[in-house]
């Protein structure tokens, strides 16, 4: 029994339309840069790329090299496999940076219009983690908001929020604020600095609902705590989509936080160098009250 070219391909790696003295490696990357410029230049979201026999007939190589490509775009998230389906574009992949800003800002900078659907805005009682969080007395009022956050129409994220009452007495007053930061900074606590807390979970059935998870279940949470010159200002937990956000950390090389203090000249003392805090701009201020906090800032352990 005679296989056609692509069933021989499947069943020795080794021979097929690509068995030539040309790297696997570079045939592979080819398809991949190919599919790349398809989806950057022509195709929309949920459009389907070519099949893998026609790609197979273009390059002129085996269906393994071919699906190998494909594979690594599905990795990547720039491309979709649904089964019994095909493969497709896949919705933009949004990078989490750690910073300040707002799910509004986020998405407008990439060309995306976001909308909120507010599921609770309501005056209640701290529970003793959320207390713990803003540095309250448990059972403290807090401002509890429950939210759904989506852009251009699919849902992105759900987004739950706790600023002390105290801070902010009239926060409520008028409905759900669009953007907390912005009410914030009404009341003159302009979020400063913040430290976030990210783990991978699975959604919960509640969650995959009011995402549209379907059968994907893998969410991405963060617990962020908010600070301004009065102290922690607002906690937050939010959970994302992994299936349309990736983390994204710049990296700096290490700095010494100590350095030797250097000996007055003459000083023939016994006393040892004393280690003391190196300079650091970068560095929030410190004060007694939230110390633990600003330690936590500077990446270490308080």
């Amino acid at each position: 029994m005679d296989l056609d070219a692509d069933q021989r391909a499947d069943a020795d790696p080794a021979r097929g339309d690509d068995a030539d003295d040309t790297p696997v490696a570079h045939k592979y990357l080819a398809v991949r840069d190919h599919l790349v410029g398809l989806v950057a230049q022509g195709l929309r979201v949920g459009d389907a790329i070519p099949s893998e026999r026609t790609l197979c007939q273009q390059f002129g190589l085996s269906r393994m090299t071919v699906r190998q490509a494909v594979d690594a775009l599905v990795t990547e998230g720039v491309l979709v496999r649904e089964q019994g389906r095909g493969t497709f574009v896949a919705p933009q992949r949004m990078d989490f940076e750690m910073r300040l800003t707002t799910f509004g800002e986020e998405m407008r900078r990439r060309g995306m219009e976001p909308t909120t659907a507010v599921l609770a805005a309501q005056t209640v009682a701290a529970t003793p983690d959320v207390a713990a969080a803003l540095e309250l007395e448990p059972r403290a009022k807090v401002h509890y908001l429950y939210r759904v956050r989506s852009a251009d129409g699919d849902p992105m994220s759900i987004e739950q929020v706790w600023v002390p009452a105290a801070l902010a007495p009239d926060l409520l007053d008028g409905g759900a604020p669009p953007s907390m930061y912005d009410a914030l900074r009404a009341r003159g606590l302009a979020p400063e600095w913040g430290e976030d807390t990210l783990s991978a979970d699975d959604a919960t059935d509640t969650e995959a609902s009011l995402l549209g998870l379907g059968d994907r279940r893998a969410v991405l949470r963060a617990a962020r705590r908010t600070y301004s010159a009065q102290g922690a200002t607002m906690y937050s937990r939010s959970c994302y989509r992994a299936d349309r956000y990736s983390v994204w950390v710049p990296l700096r090389a290490p700095r010494p936080s100590l350095v030797p203090r250097r000996r007055a000249s003459g000083d023939d003392g016994a006393r040892p160098d004393v280690p003391t805090l190196a300079d650091d701009p970068a560095t929030p201020p410190t004060t007694t009250r939230h110390a633990p906090a600003a330690a936590a800032a500077r990446g270490e352990r308080p």
